[in-house]
Order: structure tokens, then sequence, then C-alpha cells
């Protein structure tokens, strides 16, 4: 990874341009979960402590971008901040002159939040001018938004240029996730087991075809395993499938054949009657599923199968649940998997979670602070896994 480290910048009398993640929940102007900031506070407070003065920047919601909307302000940020000891205040706006004059007077260890930057259209438009006069409130760069890193946005790729590059530098959040997460693509101890699962093939097509012939194997779970199967000739009952995806689903079992890589199928569900809790459930025979019946978990020679495959690697990625975890007669293939990579990472295996839903499993599970790295990059560390170019990491390539 050719970027710069915060650790690595001299900030001393530096005024510093901080983008981070504080998209955070709030309920009636409090903060009600403040995980997201607390994530990046190592960044700010290493830059406060090495003399510098910071213009924090953030996203919140989804505003219209028509300008202020006091629902998406960032003042429970700037507030959240002052309770914790920061000296920190908001800025009258996003940018403009007074904004301008507000940065120029800040004094070091002291933070101007900016107003919620999706006020303005500029910042999702990615405009030239918006991003120069966010470049103008800072001599330095700094991102440790890594969720925000595969938007082509203003304050994440636009206003970077402006700076030079060595007054550009990764954060550590943005840095601990980007070592990871290379650390599955670029240079796996082998074997590389894969695990992928969740509802759509769709959505996976660029994941799994990049991990073709770098896996030693990928293990299939989930909704999206039924279109697989049904395009092998399988029976799937009502289980859930892409029908405009079968043979691409085909053409993928070829390509990791061709490639070297074993691409593994359920041997057996749960297969439940209805899409719900108290359904009449039963463990199918094989691979195929009873014509009044939906697949809504994998069986259990299929969760032995996997995790026989779990505890020979050395490196181990895991995107997707295996079932509707959400309700407990679907949950038990989804749990059995968080804790084997659990107890793998005991054994010094590197386990690597990402992806929205397998992060929920394994708090589910209790097993989250037993893993290597759990990616809280959503979209962003998708992307990434799937070879495809973050702007927000381009930009700060040197």
């Amino acid at each position: 990874m050719a970027f710069q480290s915060v650790r690595d910048l001299n900030v001393k009398g530096s005024r510093v341009f901080l983008r981070a993640d504080l998209n955070v929940p709030l309920k009636e102007g409090k903060i009600t979960d403040a995980t997201r900031i607390k994530e990046t506070l190592p960044t700010l407070k290493c830059l406060l402590d090495g003399g510098a003065s910071v213009v924090l920047a953030s996203h919140l919601g989804r505003p219209e971008g028509k300008g202020f909307e006091a629902a998406y302000s960032a003042a429970p940020v700037a507030a959240w901040l002052c309770e914790q000891g920061f000296d920190c205040r908001l800025a009258s706006y996003v940018n403009g002159e007074a904004v301008e004059a507000e940065a120029a007077a800040l004094q070091p260890g002291q933070i101007l939040l900016l107003e919620n930057l999706r006020f303005e259209k500029g910042e999702t438009k990615n405009k030239e001018e918006f991003a120069a006069s966010l470049a103008r409130l800072a001599d330095t760069y700094v991102n440790d938004a890594f969720g925000s890193a595969h938007r082509a946005h203003a304050s994440v790729s636009g206003m970077v240029e402006d700076f030079p590059k060595d007054r550009v530098a990764a954060g550590f959040l943005m840095e601990k996730e980007l070592k990871a997460l290379s650390k599955v693509t670029d240079s796996p101890d082998k074997p590389l087991v894969v695990i992928f699962g969740g509802a759509k093939v769709s959505d996976k097509i660029e994941l799994i075809q990049n991990f073709l012939g770098k896996a030693d194997a990928i293990l299939i779970g989930g909704a999206m395993s039924y279109t697989f199967l049904k395009a092998q000739g399988y029976d799937i009952g009502k289980s859930l499938c892409e029908e405009d995806k079968l043979e691409m689903s085909l053409e993928l079992l070829k390509q990791a054949e061709a490639k070297g890589t074993r691409l593994l199928l359920p041997l057996d569900h749960v297969a439940a009657d209805a899409f719900s809790e108290d359904a009449d459930c039963a463990i199918t025979l094989d691979q195929n599923i009873p014509a009044a019946r939906m697949a809504l978990d994998i069986g259990p020679e299929t969760v032995a199968a996997y995790a026989e495959e779990i505890r020979a690697a050395r490196t181990l990625l895991w995107n997707g649940p295996m079932g509707v975890f959400e309700m407990s007669p679907f949950a038990s293939g989804t749990l059995t998997m968080a804790e084997e990579l659990a107890e793998a990472t005991g054994r010094g295996a590197f386990v690597l979670v990402g992806g929205g839903d397998s992060v929920a499993a394994v708090n589910k599970a209790g097993v989250a602070a037993r893993m290597s790295h759990v990616s809280t990059g959503g979209g962003a560390s998708l992307e990434f896994l799937s070879g495809l170019e973050l702007p927000g990491v381009a930009a700060l390539s040197k």
C-alpha cells in the first residue's frame, strides 16, 4: 500500500483537514451509538498531541443537499466531543468565507467541526469549486473514513490533489482496514478459504471472481447457493433463486474448476414449510429440497464439511450469512461458522470478517472480539475485496 500514515506526518503548527466517518445514529438530537466517533479518536488525538489544529469533517444521514437542515446538523457530534474534554466548536456552515475565517482562527489543540458535508450538493457531485473551498481550510489532509472510501466525493477524493503529496496521509482506522483487507487479497498465508453467503449471486459475482485462482476453497451458503444448485439441475423447492443468474452460476463453477479453486455448495439444508419462526422444519436427505419447502439454513452435514475446511485454513475471509440467522430455527449454520472462525483465530489463522450481515452475525454469536479483524467498511470493504479501485484510497496513494 503506497500511502503515508498519519504517524509519518510532522503536524506541529499545521492545520489538518481530517475526513472522518462521524455518521452516527441520532434520536431527538442525541447520539444513540458513538462507536464511529470513538473509532477515529486515536487519529484525532495523534494530530492534536502532535501540535496541530483540526478541521474535522463528515457526512451525517441523507440531507437533500439544498443547504442547512436542522435534523441533520453535526451539532450533537460537536457536543459529544466537548463532553469528552475536546476543545471543539461547530462551524457556522460547511464552507465559505466565514468558515475560512473560523478555521484561520484555530489555535493548536483546537477542533473546528464543519457542518454536515452533504448540506452542499458539491460534496456528492464532487464539484471542483466545492472541493477547492474545503482544501482552503487546511494545509494538511488526513482521511480516516474507510467506510466512505468507495465514494468519489469532494471530501474523499476531489480535494486531495489540492495538497502537496507529502501533506496527505491515511488515519489509523483507514490504515488498519487497508492492511487487514490487503492481507487477504495480496499476501494470504495458504490455504486461503473464503466463505460467501447472503441472498444474491448477483451481489457477489465480482467478489467470487476476484478469489478464483487465489482461494484454495470457496464455501457458499445462504440463498445464493440455491441459484448454483438449480443451475446444476437440483430441485430447490420454494427456495429463493435468481433465475436470470443460472447461466452465470454455471460459468462461475467452470471458471473455478479451470483456476483450481474448489467451489463448495451445501450438501444438505434446513428446509421449512414457511418463512416463519414457528414453521415446520426438516433436514433434507441430500442437496435436493422438497417441492413444498424452502431452504433457510445449511444442514448439519454441510456445517461439518465447512468446519473441516475452516480448520485446515491459515487465512479466512467471511462475507455473508449461511441462512436466515435472525430467526432462531435457521441461525445454527451461521452461528456455528462464527464460532469455528473464532477458534481458527485462536489457533493462529488470520480471520477477516467483512460485510454488514457477517458483522451482525459475529456480534450475535458474541465472538467479534475473537476475530483477527472485523471490517466496518460495508460497501467499501466489498468493493476492495472485489478488486475494484476505491477513489478515497487511490487519492491517498503516493
